[in-house]
């Protein structure tokens, strides 16, 4: 067991799972068979060594306040498939039950488990003495003129991305379905010199939206004002309140000037999913997170290159406690996880939910501290889903899932839930929801934005199991 006494589900495990091969194979891993020398420590880990195709076993061993896996096989998986295998041995209590003492933490553990947990303990308390640490005289001077030299250059990419703009306001839309994407594609890259990654993505994305189907131009004319907006602001960001400073400068890809503020709770994961970059090279996790005690919304992001998932994952409805450093700007959702007090457990209750009122005047005040938010976290309930008119044909099937809404159970307001959203396949999940309601009342959390409301997990009423939407 965790720390808390509670296991894990095995849904919740084979989410860890990094593709649909590795959740089958690990599922093939979840008896006592392959399994030998399995065990565990109160200080939240697990090992066991699986019998494999060679002569010797595959050492295996999982950290759950993470979750971080350690195993002797060549897969570059993470979490491999005996990881896998091994939480879920876990899961369906078939471990030797850990002392529950609070000595029984990596002493008990075999010497090849043991290093690399207390590995991972040495790690981990290393930034919190890194941080006392103070730049002398010469590193913040020098800091600063790197800083200057770094603005001016940026301050010249964005009056060469003003005039792009002006040109393709001047010029018209019409044209840029036929002018492909080489010539974003261009100024992106000289963001890219300026220092703007910030930038160079939203360039990036503007160029891709001519080929996006009907009702591009509007669109691409909404997110030419924004990169506008943008523009304007670091143009002028020395005179603005410093709040709305630190989000144009995230914005643009620059690193915080001040450390952030650090919060410790016990954080609800709410969601999780992957979106892949225009090009396919860099593939996004968003993990949002809810604080029990503060109530206050995070989202981590963790990176993944061609090829490999992103290293974090941490399954939707469990608990953990630690610290969330929360990154100067953007509205305050951007946060790292720091030190984790102890391991993962299940959610026992359901999160509390608001009307879609409420969640219309959360997204309209996060937007006065970040007017580029696409959208903002909200747990809505209990709501309905309500199913829209199917019309014949492609177009009409489009339109019919576009008509799906999320009414307060009263039935007085509602919010539209957009056709495409945030990393789900809204057909499947749409369907989904309703199946789960049948017709009566949910809690829903999702994102909430200008084209709608994107539902991602929901519960059903007197159940604190999460069901992941899509």
């Amino acid at each position: 067991m965790t720390e808390q006494g509670v296991r894990w589900t095995a849904e919740q495990v084979l989410a860890l799972a990094p593709d649909d091969a590795s959740r089958k194979a690990g599922a093939r891993l979840g008896g006592a068979g392959p399994w030998s020398q399995t065990g565990g420590s109160a200080s939240g880990a697990v090992w066991g060594l699986c019998k494999g195709s060679g002569s010797k076993p595959y050492r295996t061993v999982v950290d759950l306040s993470g979750p971080a896996y350690k195993c002797s096989c060549p897969s570059r998986k993470f979490p491999c498939k005996h990881a896998l295998g091994l939480l879920l041995l876990w899961a369906a209590e078939g471990l030797d039950a850990p002392d529950a003492t609070p000595a029984a933490t990596t002493a008990q553990a075999p010497d090849w488990a043991g290093e690399w947990l207390a590995e991972r303990a040495a790690k981990a308390a290393r930034p919190a003495a890194d941080r006392s640490g103070r730049a002398g005289p010469a590193d913040a001077e020098g800091a600063r003129k790197r800083a200057e030299r770094r603005a001016a250059r940026i301050g010249a990419g964005v009056t060469e991305l003003e005039q792009r703009l002006a040109d393709l306001v001047r010029g018209g839309l019409a044209g840029q379905e036929r002018a492909g994407y080489a010539a974003w594609e261009e100024t992106a890259a000289r963001m890219v010199d300026a220092q703007a990654p910030g930038l160079a993505a939203r360039v990036g994305e503007l160029g891709t939206i001519p080929s996006c189907g009907t009702g591009w131009p509007a669109r691409m004319l909404e997110e030419a004002a924004l990169l506008h907006l943008l523009d304007r602001a670091w143009l002028g960001v020395s005179g603005l309140p410093e709040p709305l400073a630190a989000t144009v400068r995230s914005r643009l890809g620059l690193q915080p000037q001040t450390e952030g503020e650090a919060v410790r709770d016990h954080w609800l994961v709410l969601a999780q999913y992957d979106t892949a970059s225009p090009d396919g090279r860099l593939t996004t996790r968003r993990i949002w997170l809810r604080g029990l005690a503060s109530g206050r919304p995070a989202l981590v992001l963790d990176f993944g290159p061609p090829g490999r998932p992103p290293g974090l994952s941490l399954p939707v409805g469990l608990v953990l406690e630690a610290e969330a450093r929360f990154r100067p700007g953007s509205a305050g959702l951007r946060a790292d996880l720091g030190e984790r007090f102890a391991a993962a457990a299940p959610c026992r209750t359901a999160p509390t939910g608001v009307s879609t009122g409420a969640a219309l005047e959360a997204y309209g005040a996060a937007l006065r501290e970040d007017p580029w938010l696409e959208s903002w976290p909200v747990v809505l309930g209990p709501v309905v889903p309500i199913p829209g008119g199917r019309q014949g044909g492609r177009q009409g099937e489009q339109q019919g899932a576009a008509a799906w809404q999320l009414a307060d159970a009263e039935g007085t307001s509602a919010l539209p839930v957009p056709l495409t959203g945030a990393g789900s396949r809204p057909g499947a999940g749409l369907w989904q929801l309703a199946a789960l309601s049948g017709g009566g009342p949910l809690t829903v959390f999702g994102e909430c934005g200008h084209r709608g409301f994107t539902p991602l997990t929901a519960w059903q009423p007197g159940s604190s199991e999460p069901v992941v939407l899509g």
